[in-house]
């Protein structure tokens, strides 16, 4: 190779890394550029987004787009909360019509090598089971030979069930609904023998009939369902979203909440060194704030304005709610309890 030659190609490698380390970030220039920040929920999920009596979405998912909100623009009302299905969810992401999705969606391999989605944080491990008509007299999920089951089109429970199916030896028809409205009718109406979903869904879908307690969710867990976080591909708005996560998640582990935040921050030089990183003003949150182009104070207002992870997952889905959620004993507990929420240090 000449020297013309290999010169036209260094030129040529430092434009592309110069092209690429300016697109690393255009979806979180967007969002600061915008002022708020398109997060996709379920349009009807109780305990997880549904839309209160002025239209804003309240529950658990609807929570962690705040949360997103919170840390990037500082202010949890910039998270621009849409109700989506779960089909049209993805597709909103990947043709670049909304930021991120917040709504229940399984990390998969094939997901997640897509292009058009970058997966940033489990924020609910669950599995997937089946809810039945008391009526129905079925006390196990093996007693559901020959059923027909309702279940969404687009998602990993049709997978899930002729897997298990499958590894039963028994025979099912399925009822394929993509509108979840019409698919919960359906099965209300006693047109398909069981329901199937993840566990926690189903806790929350049995909330909207007439009558809940006619209704019940049988003890299988027949598949792992990591519920994480997606965003559109873009490294900055990835690092927002997933350490936005880890703060709360840190905050679990040490008891803050929005409850005693403020006192914790006033009296901070006698708390543990891993609070002091939280929250001090040249601690660790406020350096990753410069490199990230956020607000210096994005610990304290993501506390503040949204709360600790266990926070959001009992004021949402926990023991006092309609859905009696424990985390204790649970894979969402903390891992100092025997979980799986690990809370990475910030330091």
């Amino acid at each position: 190779m000449n020297r013309s030659t290999l010169s036209a190609a260094l030129l040529g490698v430092v434009s592309l890394a110069a092209t690429s380390a300016a697109s690393a970030g255009a979806v979180f220039d967007e969002i600061k550029l915008s002022g708020k920040l398109i997060c996709l929920v379920s349009p009807s999920s109780p305990g997880f987004s549904v839309p209160d009596s002025t239209g804003v979405f309240q529950g658990f998912n609807a929570d962690f787009c705040r949360m997103a909100a919170t840390a990037i623009l500082g202010d949890a009302k910039k998270a621009d909360i849409r109700g989506v299905g779960f089909s049209d969810s993805l597709k909103t992401l990947t043709s670049r019509q909304a930021h991120m999705a917040s709504r229940s969606v399984t990390e998969t391999g094939t997901r997640s090598v897509d292009q058009g989605l970058s997966f940033v944080a489990t924020t609910l491990y669950d599995g997937q089971g089946f809810m039945v008509a008391k009526s129905l007299g079925v006390k196990s999920a093996k007693e559901l030979k020959g059923a027909t089951i309702c279940a969404e089109d687009g998602s990993t429970t049709l997978l899930n069930i002729a897997d298990w199916y499958a590894a039963q030896g028994m025979e099912y028809k399925v009822e394929n609904i993509a509108d979840k409205t019409a698919r919960l009718q359906a099965f209300f109406a006693g047109k398909c023998d069981a329901y199937a979903s993840d566990v926690t869904a189903l806790a929350a879908d049995r909330q909207l009939a007439k009558n809940p307690k006619d209704y019940e969710v049988l003890p299988e867990v027949i598949s792992a369902e990591p519920l994480t976080l997606v965003v559109q591909p873009d490294d900055t708005l990835e690092k927002a979203v997933r350490w936005g996560f880890e703060v709360m998640l840190n905050a679990d582990e040490y008891g803050v909440t929005s409850a005693n935040v403020d006192s914790i921050v006033a009296d901070l030089g006698n708390q543990p060194k891993a609070v002091q990183r939280l929250f001090a003003k040249d601690g660790a949150t406020a350096d990753m704030a410069a490199k990230m182009n956020i607000p210096a104070d994005w610990a304290y207002q993501v506390i503040k304005q949204v709360g600790s992870y266990g926070e959001v997952f009992d004021r949402n889905l926990g023991a006092a709610t309609p859905f009696g959620l424990k985390r204790e004993g649970s894979q969402n507990a903390s891992v100092s309890n025997g979980g799986l929420m690990y809370a990475y240090p910030i330091r």
